[in-house]
């Protein structure tokens, strides 16, 4: 029996209440997350250096060509393995998480071995901001209210990198990443403006940015 059989809706603990509707869900792409995630293609030229690099230098050396050919081909197995292993769990990181949008909060459901899910309230959004890469899958980091307290750690890779003090959770290499954001844009001046007192008042502010594709 899976660990997320038991969720009432794919990626949510419970049954939304009335009146709260789901308006998307998704998962990181998987070559977009082990690729920016992971960092997988650095470690191509990266081995590759080496390899040729332990090659030229046994052969300067007086080495051997045929101990010069197996210690780099040594290199070579090592970086196939490391590769291997990272996309593996590039993966699995996409296969377990969730993410979904209603039109009350953000649910991100992720976790290979200690599956976890998280409700953000649009309450505690400061700011949403968009990077759409060349592929068209993109990030979308958002920045919450002081006062909500989250774990880098626990987060990550779900989490804007290097922000270590004030974490900032993040939909991680999503697929049609500026549609995604046009609609958690809207869900969040929606859910401003039904929240705000009669009279006046403020909301929470949206920063709104237009997407800039970037170099992939």
């Amino acid at each position: 029996m899976s660990e997320h059989e038991g969720e009432p809706i794919r990626g949510l603990p419970q049954a939304l209440p009335p009146g709260e509707l789901l308006l998307w869900q998704g998962a990181p792409d998987v070559l977009s997350l082990a690729r920016r995630g992971f960092h997988v293609g650095l470690l191509v030229p990266y081995f590759l250096f080496l390899a040729v690099w332990r090659f030229a230098a046994m052969g300067t050396d007086g080495g051997q060509l045929r101990w010069a050919t197996i210690s780099a081909l040594w290199i070579l197995l090592i970086g196939i393995v490391a590769i291997a292993v990272l996309a593996l769990i590039a993966w699995l990181t996409s296969r377990t998480t969730v993410y979904s949008i209603t039109s009350r909060r953000l649910v991100l459901r992720f976790g290979i071995a200690l599956p976890t899910s998280v409700n953000i309230p649009f309450g505690l959004v400061v700011a949403a901001r968009l990077r759409v890469y060349r592929d068209g899958s993109g990030e979308i980091p958002l920045l919450l209210d002081p006062g909500a307290r989250i774990s880098f750690p626990i987060f990550w890779p779900h989490a804007r990198p290097w922000r270590l003090r004030r974490a900032e959770p993040m939909l991680r290499c999503v697929p049609n990443a500026t549609e995604v954001a046009e609609i958690l844009a809207r869900a969040l001046k929606d859910a401003a403006a039904g929240s705000k007192p009669q009279g006046g008042g403020t909301s929470p502010a949206v920063e709104e940015r237009e997407p800039q594709p970037v170099a992939a």
